[in-house]
Parts: structure tokens; C-alpha cells; sequence
């Protein structure tokens, strides 16, 4: 079975970026070969008032290359406190193709990955770097990632 970090499915869909839809550039030429775009690139479509503010994502190598070893490196700024509780929903397409759809325990998989940064997170700004080697099975096509984080809620019970 495998094992899924945030920070390997970030890695995941970084690395088959392409042009063009896939399906529609079948469609327009069933012969033509997919060309993935020279650099990896992303946009914050998040809210000001998101919990966690993402500055910046780097990837090395970029573009990625399928079977070597990938780092990503996120500078973000976390509004509040981020504690145990606190979950992720993660969705990975290509092109119109559900490849991934989980929710992850935040706390959880930054244990796991043994990440720079634990829980619980205090308000400010962070930078995490992790390294993942790549499969070698990496779709080539346009990929989408969204990640919907979900704060954990403390009720008190009288």
C-alpha cells in the first residue's frame, strides 16, 4: 500500500505540467506528442483570510523529472494556531481525470515526513523543505492540485 504526504502529492502533481489539455490536444491531433511546459509554475487562488498564506513554492529540479529526486521548498505564513485536529482536503486532476481525492491529517503527515515544522504551529512565517524521489510512471499532461485546509474545532462540553 502506498503512502501518501501532502508534500509528496504536492511533488506528484508538480511534476506533469503541460501546455494544453491533453484530452482536447488528442482530440485536435491524435498523433501530435504532449509538450510539457520548460518551467514548473503555481497560483494562490486562496482567500486573504486563509488560515495558512503561501508565499512561495519552489521546485528543484524544475521542471521535475520523472525518477530523480525532487525538492520542494514552501514559504507560507500560518494566521493562527494549527494544532492536532486539523485536516487537508487534497485533489489531484489531470486533465479530467480524478487522480487523487483524500483528506489528510495535517499533524499526522508532517510527523510522518518528519517535517522542519510540527504541530502545534504558532502563528508566523515558516519555510519547509522536503525532498521525494519521483516515480518513474509520472503522467504527462496538465495537472491541477487543490488543497482546502480544514482547522480543527475545540468544544467545550458543560
Amino acid at each position: 500500500m502506498v503512502r501518501f504526504h501532502l508534500i509528496t502529492v504536492l511533488a506528484l502533481s508538480t511534476a506533469s505540467l503541460t501546455l494544453a489539455d491533453p484530452v482536447e490536444q488528442a482530440v485536435l491531433q491524435p498523433d501530435a506528442p504532449v509538450h510539457t511546459t520548460d518551467k514548473w509554475s503555481w497560483e494562490n487562488c486562496g482567500q486573504s483570510t486563509d488560515v495558512i498564506q503561501i508565499e512561495d513554492i519552489v521546485v528543484t529540479p524544475d521542471p521535475p523529472q520523472p525518477g530523480k529526486d525532487m525538492t520542494v521548498k514552501v514559504k507560507g505564513k500560518a494566521q493562527s494556531v494549527i494544532e492536532d485536529g486539523a485536516y487537508a482536503d487534497v485533489r489531484v486532476k489531470l486533465g479530467l481525470v480524478k487522480l487523487l481525492d483524500k483528506r489528510f491529517d495535517v499533524c499526522e503527515e508532517a510527523r510522518k515526513a518528519n517535517a522542519t515544522v510540527q504541530c502545534p504551529v504558532q502563528p508566523g512565517m515558516y519555510t519547509v523543505e522536503q525532498t521525494v524521489t519521483l516515480p518513474w510512471e509520472i503522467p504527462r499532461g496538465e495537472s491541477d492540485f487543490m488543497f482546502n485546509y480544514i482547522p480543527s474545532f475545540t468544544q467545550s462540553i458543560s
